[in-house]
């Protein structure tokens, strides 16, 4: 029998937000990102998804296009500092079930994996803060005098993460059927479907409209919704609205 693992998403499953959402504000307090980039190009977007007309993902889209054009030219290890200062400041903002999970997956002497579209410099210190074997975020690419040169390789896609996962696989000797996996998109499906205990943490309509197009899948995954201080455990046929 191999090792038992835990692969974690982080923003939405794990952190109550995105940690570049985060990293974004304050790169406007410390002056890296001029305010006025808010108010012309991202407020109008938020506000709609606030007032629950607009969808989060345009925001989260509209916002990340500002981020990485924000911090081309900017020394990594100005932004590694900030990314510090969001740990430090909200590296708590979890879920009380996905800390439970990690604690108890820890207790266990489970592998425990951190695989996240956040930029790596975020996940890094994520995945330092809580304990896990190994993480894969976003690489966001410096040039020759480590400067942000405005290129990504990205790792928020389903088929990015299943590479990632089959990384972990070979390297780790993990058994797939005794192991977990917990996300809230559609960008942490492969993931899901890949191990024997599937767990969607406050999945949007997507992702439980893609469980229940596979059989196999519907049948073997737990969703768990937590609100407030109460935690729901609940079918894949739970009624969408």
């Amino acid at each position: 029998m191999g090792n038992i693992a835990a692969f974690f998403d982080i923003d939405g499953t794990i952190f109550r937000n995105s940690l570049m959402i985060e990293h974004f504000k304050k790169l406007i307090k410390y002056e890296v990102i001029n305010p006025s980039v808010w108010y012309s190009k991202i407020k109008p977007i938020y506000d709609e998804w606030e007032k629950r007309y607009g969808d989060f993902d345009d925001y989260l889209e509209a916002l990340g296009k500002v981020y990485l054009d924000e911090l081309k030219g900017v020394n990594k290890s100005y932004i590694e500092f900030i990314a510090s200062q969001v740990i430090n400041l909200n590296g708590d903002m979890v879920y009380k079930y996905s800390r439970d999970r990690i604690l108890w997956h820890q207790k266990n002497g489970h592998k425990i994996f951190f695989i996240s579209g956040s930029p790596d410099f975020l996940v890094s210190k994520m995945a330092e803060k809580y304990g896990a074997t190994e993480y894969r975020g976003t690489s966001y690419l410096v040039d020759e005098n480590n400067n942000f040169t405005g290129k990504i390789e990205k790792m928020w896609d389903s088929d990015n993460k299943y590479k990632t996962l089959s990384e972990f696989l070979e390297k780790y000797d993990i058994d797939l059927d005794l192991s977990y996996a917990y996300g809230d998109t559609v960008g942490d499906l492969s993931m899901l479907e890949m191990v024997g205990n599937p767990i969607a943490i406050n999945p949007n309509r997507e992702l439980i409209l893609k469980i229940r197009e596979h059989e196999s899948l519907s049948k073997k995954t737990t969703i768990i919704v937590e609100r407030k201080n109460v935690i729901y455990k609940l079918n894949s046929d739970v009624e969408i609205l």
